[in-house]
C-alpha cells in the first residue's frame, strides 16, 4: 500500500467509497440488496446474536491495533454463538466513523474481522456506514443449532457440575501488561507473548460444541445450562444462576488459571483476574457430574470443573484450604457499562 492511499481519510472518499472497498471482504453472492439471504439445514434453529464496540470502551490504539480490534470484536460474537450451542452462517456490520479515520484503518480492522471468521468457514455478508463522533462497532452474528441442543441459561439444576473450557484472567494480564510494560519483569518472554495474545486475539470456543455430542452421549445429554466468560467467571455464573434460579459453590483452588500467574501475580490478583477480568471467552458449563468429567478429560488445556450447582440463590466462592475466608459473589464486583 503506497503512502497517499494509506494516508487516505474516510471523508476522501465518501460512503460510497468505503463500501466499495469493504465489499472485497463478503462473498459477492451474498451482497448487493437490502438484506442477506441464505438457507439454513432442515431441523435447525437460527440464532441471532449482536454486540457493540466502542473505541476508547472495548478497545484503544494504546493496546490494539486496527486487526486485532477486528479480531476481537469477530470473536465476541462469534462466543456468543457458541455459547447457545450454535454453529455460525455469517455477520453484518454496523461501522460509526468520523470522517478524520483513515481508510487504511478500517480495511485493516476488516482484515482482522476476516482473519478471525475463516477459521469457522464464516464470513461478513452485509452491514452499514454512518457518520458517528466516535468510532463504533456494532456486529450482529447469525447461527444455527439444532432445537433440541440449544445451551441455555436457564437449564442448570442442583446437582450439576460447572465446567470451565479454559483458564480464566489471561486476557485481563495480557491487557495489563500492555498498559504497564514494566510489570511482570518475572515472566519469559513466551508466557509475556501469550498472555498478550489472549487478550488481543482470543479464541471463541465454537470447537467445543462438537465434543459435547461426540464425548458425552449420543443422543446428546441437552439441555445442558451455559453461557461465556465474556464478562467474567464470576458474571457467568451468577447469570446461569439467576436464570435458573439456584446457587452455586465455586472452590477456589479449582479455578484454572495461566500457569504465569504464579511468576508474578498475588493469590489475590489472580484471583481476582480470574473472576472479574473478562473478555476470556470461554464457555461456562453446568451438566451431571460423570458427563461434566468425561467432558474436562476430553478437552484438557485447562479445563476444569470449579464448582456445584446447589439449591438457593447465593453464589459463594469458598476455599478448602482456608487461605481465603468465604465470599458471597455479586454482579456489582465486575464490570458495568454504566458505573461511574
Amino acid at each position: 500500500m503506497n503512502s497517499e492511499l494509506s494516508s487516505q481519510q474516510i471523508k476522501d472518499i465518501g460512503e460510497q467509497g468505503l463500501l466499495e472497498r469493504l465489499q472485497r471482504f463478503c462473498p459477492p453472492e451474498l451482497i448487493g440488496d437490502d438484506a442477506a439471504v441464505f438457507k439454513t439445514a432442515p431441523g435447525q434453529s437460527l440464532v441471532v446474536t449482536t454486540d457493540v464496540l466502542v473505541d476508547g470502551v472495548h478497545f484503544s490504539n494504546l493496546t490494539t491495533s486496527p486487526e486485532d480490534a477486528g479480531w476481537r470484536a469477530a470473536a465476541a460474537n462469534l462466543s456468543d454463538l457458541a455459547a447457545m450451542g450454535a454453529s455460525p452462517l455469517g455477520i453484518t456490520v454496523g461501522l460509526g466513523l468520523p470522517g478524520e479515520v483513515r481508510v487504511s484503518w478500517v480495511e485493516r480492522l476488516y482484515q482482522g474481522m476476516t482473519e478471525c471468521l475463516q477459521q469457522y468457514n464464516t464470513s461478513i455478508v452485509g452491514g452499514d456506514v454512518v457518520r458517528s463522533p466516535v468510532t463504533t462497532l456494532a456486529i450482529t452474528a447469525f447461527g444455527q443449532v439444532n432445537p433440541s441442543q440449544i445451551i441455555r441459561r436457564s437449564a442448570a439444576v442442583v446437582g450439576d457440575a460447572i465446567v470451565v473450557t479454559g483458564v480464566h484472567g489471561a486476557s485481563r494480564s495480557g491487557l495489563e501488561l500492555l498498559l504497564h510494560p514494566e510489570l511482570g519483569q518475572n515472566l519469559k518472554d513466551a508466557e509475556r507473548t501469550a498472555l498478550i495474545r489472549a487478550h488481543q486475539r482470543p479464541q471463541p470456543r465454537l470447537d467445543v460444541l462438537p465434543v459435547i455430542c461426540q464425548v458425552l452421549a449420543s443422543p446428546c445429554p441437552m439441555p445442558i445450562a451455559g453461557m461465556d466468560s465474556s464478562d467474567g467467571l464470576a458474571d457467568a455464573i451468577i447469570q446461569i444462576c439467576r436464570a435458573s434460579s439456584v446457587g452455586a459453590v465455586l472452590e477456589c483452588r479449582q479455578i484454572s488459571m495461566p500457569a504465569a500467574f504464579g511468576h508474578w501475580l498475588t493469590k489475590e490478583q489472580a484471583l481476582e483476574y480470574a473472576l472479574y477480568g473478562g473478555e476470556d471467552f470461554e464457555l461456562v458449563l453446568c451438566l451431571p457430574q460423570k458427563s461434566a468429567l468425561a467432558l474436562v478429560q476430553y478437552l484438557g488445556q485447562g479445563a476444569a470443573i470449579v464448582g456445584n450447582i446447589i439449591p438457593g440463590s447465593i453464589v459463594l466462592l469458598h476455599d478448602e484450604q482456608k487461605k481465603f475466608p468465604d465470599q458471597v459473589l455479586n454482579l456489582s464486583q465486575g464490570f458495568q457499562h454504566f458505573d461511574d
